[in-house]
């Protein structure tokens, strides 16, 4: 076989370096594609089982987030109350791979509830955004049969054996409801914890207690149906849920009080990574379509920045301090 000649050598290696700088050009345009591939999902954790409120929630988030994130897992880590979920993103790198979408509760109340918190609500942990504030209802059932604030007073006043509500557990914001209740009403009522909401809902409606406080979401189709009455909410405004039913402050009772549900990261979240995040979650309380999906699971869409979900968060910290104590609850 006779060798190439110089000619055809010299253009065989012209043609190979363009090749080889063509295929280096193709690898490097495909290059972020690869990346976005190989990326981890971003994990959004939630401490409760799937179906609840926070979980409902979180899965909306994400849906609304995969335009801008690509994959997103929403892992259920229920257990303690929220803590066990909270506790992993405590240990996440602070990259902005893992998040938790949580209820106020173990952020502004166990810090007050527990003698030893394995976690430090503040400084543990960087605010993202605060998603949605919702409120609770004064629910009275028919041992109680009240129908007003006012005649909830009266009764307690008159019939303490009456004046007994029903929450989900010790230490729950519902239990709290009722503590903030009589310190503002001036009456006693019996906390009677249960654990969970569905036994209850079954306490109050077999007559077994007077009253529950719940969120009004829980209860609203309860109330249409004639079967149990809410005759107050705890917000500053009436629930669009049920727009018939007096706050307790127009029922004369100086009280206001609401929940909320939040984005957190671990602490140290990165600048830039924190402000992708933030930016994401206020498009989202702002988008019709979410906004409408909010309110009809009783939620008033928020969309905070960062700076705010930490202000509330501080606000609501020394909000429940002096209520919690009163009780002398501490948890193990």
């Amino acid at each position: 076989m006779k060798p190439f000649s110089p000619l055809l050598r010299q253009r065989i290696g012209t043609f190979s370096r363009r090749s080889l700088g063509l295929l280096a050009l193709s690898l490097a345009a495909l290059s972020p594609s690869l990346q976005a591939q190989e990326k981890p999902p971003l994990k959004i954790l939630v401490g409760f089982p799937p179906g609840g409120s926070a979980d409902v929630l979180a899965r909306m988030v994400a849906d609304a987030l995969r335009d801008d994130f690509g994959t997103i897992v929403v892992d259920n880590k229920p257990g303690a109350g929220g803590r066990i979920a909270l506790n992993l993103v405590k240990a996440a790198k602070p990259d902005g791979q893992t998040v938790i979408v949580l209820p106020s509760g173990p952020m502004v109340l166990f810090p007050h509830v527990y003698k030893k918190l394995d976690y430090d609500a503040v400084k543990d942990f960087t605010p993202v955004s605060q998603i949605a504030r919702f409120q609770f209802g004064v629910v009275s059932g028919p041992a109680s049969n009240a129908k007003t604030v006012a005649e909830m007073v009266s009764k307690a006043k008159t019939d303490p054996a009456s004046a007994s509500y029903g929450t989900p557990g010790a230490g729950t914001l519902p239990h709290f409801m009722g503590v903030l209740l009589e310190q503002s009403a001036g009456i006693n009522l019996n906390h009677i914890p249960f654990q969970g909401g569905a036994p209850a809902n079954a306490a109050l409606l077999g007559g077994h207690i007077g009253y529950k406080f719940d969120v009004v979401s829980e209860t609203a189709e309860m109330h249409r149906a004639g079967k149990v009455r809410i005759i107050a909410v705890t917000g500053g405004q009436r629930d669009s849920q049920v727009p018939e039913v007096p706050t307790l402050k127009e029922s004369g009772i100086n009280m206001e009080a609401t929940a909320w549900f939040a984005m957190y990261g671990p602490a140290g979240l990165k600048g830039d990574v924190l402000t992708r995040l933030e930016k994401a979650m206020i498009k989202i309380a702002r988008d019709p379509a979410m906004k409408d999906k909010m309110i009809k699971l009783g939620l008033e869409p928020i969309g905070s920045n960062s700076v705010d979900l930490a202000a509330a968060q501080k606000a609501d910290l020394n909000r429940w301090e002096k209520p919690i104590k009163a009780t002398g609850v501490q948890l193990d």
